[in-house]
């Protein structure tokens, strides 16, 4: 059964410092959906309370002796920090997962990555390389790897995500890069799974999705449990679509997160007059 975290809980993610330990209800909700061979954790990108949480339930795990390994969106499969000490510098971190500053700023994901340095554990990068993204974007087999009604559901969200914009015949393209990368996270979870601990993946919530994204690639035999972090904009939000698609996220738990400032998600789509 989906759980709601409680608002007035997830106020004290804002409210707190980067560095604060879970409160004991927040890791109470957390240790519920324990034991797990993988814990996914779905952020909004914009939502800095987002990153606190993760560098906090990494810490968390970490501190329980529980954390097999962190995998995330933001660095491509094959990079990781297995070959690293603790104590390696930020920059050689930074190196080792060749991390791709330009679209995940190192400010905002470099503490939870380092918090899992620091406590001795691997950080994987989980996505589809880009050097392999043109040929999954023309591999018509990844449409037989989600169910029908769930591939019609996977491009209803692509198609939405981009506020209709999209020619019809960029659908199906986009839709497979999704499910390459959906494919390359849960083969990264899968392949540090470690008996009675937990992997940590870190990424978007529509990849988090638990019958459109990583959970639906794994091995039937790998338990995971899928957290969704969410921050609804304010009412002056012009992508409602997109917004509404968040809270179906066939989670075990959604932890509401404040408001993010108004912002018009479709303004880049829109042609000039």
């Amino acid at each position: 059964m989906r759980r709601v975290f409680p608002p007035l809980l997830a106020l004290s993610l804002a409210a707190g410092c980067a560095t604060a330990p879970l409160a004991p209800a927040e890791a109470a909700r957390l240790a519920a959906l324990l034991p797990a061979d993988a814990l996914l954790l779905g952020e909004q990108h914009d939502a800095p309370e987002h990153q606190q949480l993760q560098r906090r339930t990494v810490q968390w795990l970490a501190a329980r002796g529980e954390l097999a390994a962190l995998a995330v969106e933001m660095a491509e499969q094959g990079r990781g920090t297995a070959g690293l000490p603790r104590g390696a510098s930020e920059a050689e971190v930074r190196a080792a997962l060749a991390w791709p500053e330009q679209g995940w700023p190192w400010e905002r994901y470099g503490p939870t990555v380092m918090a899992a340095v620091r406590a001795g554990v691997p950080v994987l990068g989980a996505n589809l390389p880009r050097a392999r993204l043109r040929e999954a974007m023309a591999d018509a087999t990844l449409d037989a790897r989600l169910p029908p009604a769930a591939l019609q559901a996977q491009a209803g969200r692509i198609r939405e995500g981009h506020c209709n914009a999209l020619p019809e015949a960029q659908i199906a393209p986009m839709t497979r890069a999704q499910i390459a990368r959906d494919r390359a996270m849960a083969d990264t979870v899968a392949g540090a799974r470690r008996r009675g601990r937990t992997v940590l993946l870190v990424a978007g919530n529509g990849h988090v999705h638990r019958t459109l994204g990583v959970p639906a690639h794994l091995p039937a035999d790998l338990k995971s449990k899928v957290v969704v972090a969410l921050a609804r904009q304010a009412p002056a939000a012009t992508n409602p679509e997109a917004e509404g698609r968040q809270a179906d996220a066939g989670a075990d738990l959604l932890w509401p997160t404040p408001p993010r400032p108004p912002r018009d998600d479709c303004a880049a789509f829109r042609r000039p007059q």
